[in-house]
């Protein structure tokens, strides 16, 4: 059969961008160039930065085609609830024996039933780390499309039960720290939604915030020299929990909200919305204080939107954090979730509900494994998709903006209607 599963391979490689222990930069690391000065305190790291790696996946089928994907995992490995840092000589031959051990033999058209398998697949009574099964699961979804001979959106719109999107979804694009030069550049290429920041200490928030809104004055300045003509950016920054960090609890009282409310009048004219603004240590206490500040803001009529990220990582946390209606958007950190039909799942459970879907990830990504996702943001009709891998912008958006383009424009061609002559020659 063409489209049996006949091997599985793995080689391990390199990612787009770097692990960073986020425990040791919040408590404090300094940096020193590109790197940290201090020692490591979240289990399996070796460094506070260290190299990110993947996984290459090749899925053979029958036919002699191989399909592939990428296994990743975020930068900030092991921190805010996620599975441990993710070593891919460790696990190569977990994907070489019992993976492919269950997968081999199968038809490469169940794209669900193949994937859903990862996710059940225990090894020593272990659940598959996050990385395996979304680089599988992307290797998966792309022999499935080849055996079909479809796109992948395509495989994924049927396997989900959606209508695809029929223009790219807005991209967010991430300036890493060089959050002035990579942001006048996404100005430049008018990005929808921008720019990330990079908010992960005291220094970068200033005193009392002060250093934040300052740089969202500064946001609105230059997106009115730099950007094209109509442009209107939706701002969006990620604090990695510092605004509870100098602030601190409640998060509905004045002192708190009084902040929001300066940061949309700093944004103003355009939308801003807050991803991470604090870390309450675990879901349950990060869904409550989410809450408490989202009413604060409503009573006081602030319209900043707030984005959940810590604490936010399975498909069960994106449920509990919209049941809550704890946030404003979810990030659907696309190698946390595992399988790549999961983030699809996702972005699904929020159809019908106040909460929009932020299809993100991790800069620590590879192009394979970006391409992959922007099918999943065309399947469903993401809220936003970010522009990954890495830190300097311009290669992560050139990858997903130009994969959805181009599947757009495959889907079109596909579905024109024969021509005159070509119903004549049936005839």
């Amino acid at each position: 059969m063409t489209t049996e599963i006949t091997g599985i391979h793995a080689t391990p490689g390199y990612a787009g961008f770097f692990f960073d222990d986020q425990r040791a930069i919040k408590r404090g690391a300094q940096q020193d160039g590109f790197t940290y000065d201090g020692e490591p305190i979240t289990d399996g790291f070796d460094e506070i930065r260290q190299a990110g790696e993947t996984l290459i996946v090749e899925v053979e089928l029958g036919d002699g085609t191989v399909a592939r994907g990428d296994c990743a995992a975020v930068q900030y490995s092991g921190a805010g609830g996620r599975d441990p840092l993710f070593r891919a000589e460790e696990y190569a031959p977990v994907i070489e024996g019992p993976v492919a051990d269950e997968l081999v033999g199968r038809d490469a058209t169940d794209l669900l039933d193949n994937a859903e398998t990862l996710e059940e697949l225990r090894v020593d009574d272990d659940r598959l780390h996050t990385a395996i099964r979304y680089g599988v699961s992307q290797a998966l979804l792309s022999a499935a499309a080849e055996a079909a001979t479809t796109t992948r959106t395509d495989v994924l719109a049927d396997a989900l039960g959606t209508d695809p999107a029929t223009e790219p979804v807005p991209v967010f694009g991430q300036s890493g720290d060089d959050r002035y030069i990579n942001t006048e550049k996404m100005f430049v290429k008018g990005v929808p939604v921008l720019p990330h920041a990079l908010i992960n200490s005291v220094e970068k928030i200033g005193a009392d915030g002060k250093t934040l809104l300052e740089y969202v004055e500064w946001l609105v300045e230059r997106s009115r020299v730099l950007g094209p003509d109509g442009y209107e950016p939706r701002f969006h920054i990620d604090v990695y929990g510092m605004i509870g960090e100098t602030f601190g609890a409640p998060y509905d009282r004045d002192e708190v909200v009084d902040y929001f409310a300066a940061l949309e009048d700093a944004a103003d004219p355009f939308p801003i919305q807050i991803e991470g603004p604090m870390d309450a240590g675990g879901r349950a206490e990060q869904i409550e204080a989410m809450v408490e500040l989202r009413e604060g803001l409503a009573d006081a009529g602030v319209g900043v939107d707030i984005v959940a990220d810590e604490w936010c990582n399975t498909f069960a946390d994106v449920q509990a954090f919209v049941d809550a209606e704890a946030a404003d958007l979810v990030q659907v950190k696309t190698p946390d979730l595992g399988g790549i039909h999961r983030s699809g799942q996702a972005v699904r459970y929020c159809e019908g509900t106040e909460t929009r879907a932020y299809l993100g990830g991790t800069c620590n990504e590879t192009a394979t494994s970006a391409r992959a996702c922007a099918h999943v943001a065309l399947a469903t009709d993401a809220a936003q998709m970010l522009a990954k891998p890495g830190m300097g912008f311009d290669e992560g958006y050139m990858i997903v903006e130009n994969e959805m383009r181009r599947t757009i424009a495959r889907r079109e061609r596909e579905q024109l209607p024969a021509t005159s002559d070509e119903v004549t020659a049936d005839d």
